[in-house]
């Protein structure tokens, strides 16, 4: 057995207690001429050697074998390895492990704040740190790390889903109403598909057969509409989509209302702002729910937020953005009400998110036109 020490993230004590599955006691401790900064451009910590300053820490004393394979799994896909190093503590000095990056360098940014980060990120890391746990007899580590930007915005939605919509009519679930027999993740990229071996509860209060079931998992995102109700148009954008191309759908451009993922450090409502930006060049003004949704439940774990947004929408709104890095080519159309109306009773607009936010329109059009006509005036 032996003493590790944590500078960063580990130090937060429910994402410490969510990797290894129970809450250890760890002691107040510090590293002597070490400095911790934020890793430039990511959510983690970057220990360095600097003369004079002190990285403060916790310290876990006489940790079990399981342990250190549970941190090692963790933190190995970070890129970190161990150095048996000096720590001070109230009590004395002592030997202990430290995890340090494997290539030293790499830009760091503003001194590490672990207040800071647990507001903007804790949440997300501590739900997602099930699910790389999970990978530990599945995956290697570095496998892991490179999808962990993508992990944590299932964790951030795992967080937002805590928050359920009300069970007034449908069955209110209860711990131990599902039992998971066995997990395991066939397929994981930008987006990844989980497979389950698991029993629900039924309605008569008995449990299910086993059954399988997989699931999609791409994360929670945002679909938001701009409206200008002076001139009484949307914008639109197009794009290719692989979706409808795999179906055999001869026209995979769809038009659509601006759409994308919720990153893990924002709400839904910056998501929509930044993704106006990114899509279309726009600066939203108020945003008006829509509807927040399963798009397709059976199978995908996906979960909407839409919404109109109110914004100007002069003659050359309309243009060709997207984000390069990401090979997007989105073209947008800046087009009447009516004409909207038209092209969802034609058929041309045929997706979902689109579909209901033009309905919600039509529905509280009068609405807004009405109170922002007189504002203008």
């Amino acid at each position: 057995m032996e003493n590790l020490f944590f500078y960063g993230t580990l130090c937060h004590l429910p994402l410490l207690r969510a990797v290894l599955g129970h809450a250890p006691e760890g002691i107040p401790a510090r590293l002597a001429e070490h400095a911790v900064y934020v890793a430039r451009g990511q959510a983690f910590p970057r220990i360095v050697a600097q003369a004079g300053a002190a990285a403060q820490g916790v310290l876990l004393r006489d940790i079990s074998t399981a342990d250190r394979a549970a941190l090692d799994y963790y933190e190995g896909g970070f890129d970190y390895e161990t150095r048996v190093m000096q720590v001070e503590t109230a009590a004395g000095p002592c030997a202990a492990a430290v995890y340090f990056p494997i290539e030293a360098g790499g830009e760091i940014g503003a001194p590490w704040d672990l207040v800071a980060w647990v507001a903007e990120w804790g949440a997300a890391a501590v739900a997602t740190a099930p699910d790389v746990m999970a990978l530990q007899d599945q995956r290697p580590p570095e496998e892991v790390m490179r999808r962990y930007r993508q992990m944590l915005v299932r964790g951030a939605s795992r967080v937002r889903a805590a928050q359920s919509a009300p069970t007034t009519l449908r069955r209110h679930a209860h711990q131990g109403d599902i039992a998971v027999l066995r997990q395991s993740q066939p397929y994981a990229q930008f987006f990844s598909v989980e497979e389950y071996e698991l029993r629900y509860r039924k309605f008569d209060g008995t449990m299910s057969p086993q059954i399988n079931r997989a699931g999609f998992v791409s994360g929670d995102a945002v679909t938001v509409l701009p409206y200008d109700p002076i001139r009484d148009c949307v914008l639109l954008i197009e794009q290719f989509r692989v979706g409808p191309f795999v179906r055999g759908d001869a026209q995979p451009w769809l038009l659509e209302a601006i759409a994308g993922r919720v990153d893990p450090n924002e709400t839904p409502e910056q998501a929509a702002r930044r993704e106006a930006v990114e899509e279309a060049g726009l600066t939203l003004g108020a945003l008006e729910p829509v509807a927040q949704y399963y798009p397709t439940p059976g199978a995908k774990a996906e979960y909407l937020y839409s919404y109109v947004a109110l914004c100007d929408l002069p003659d050359d709104v309309a243009g060709v953005f997207g984000e390069a890095t990401e090979v997007e080519d989105i073209r947008g159309h800046r087009i009447s009400f009516e004409r909207l109306m038209g092209l969802v009773t034609s058929g041309e607009v045929d997706n979902a998110p689109l579909l209901l936010s033009a309905m919600w329109l039509q529905r509280e059009r009068a609405r807004l036109r009405a109170r922002n006509v007189q504002t203008e005036q």
